[in-house]
């Protein structure tokens, strides 16, 4: 279960900086921000599935 949610926030991730590249190329500034916010949660998700696993 806790590596499923790893890789998810992996994923999510990487999805949170290629719509972030993208909306720079678009000059979309609302896609960047939920780009942003994407890698923030899925960082703390991160951070909390290691932290649990000690």
């Amino acid at each position: 279960m806790r590596y499923l949610a790893a890789v998810v926030a992996l994923l999510a991730v990487a999805l949170g900086v290629a719509g972030f590249v993208y909306g720079e190329a678009d000059d979309s500034p609302g896609l960047q921000l939920l780009s942003a916010l994407l890698v923030i949660g899925a960082v703390a998700i991160g951070v909390r599935v290691v932290r649990r696993t000690r």
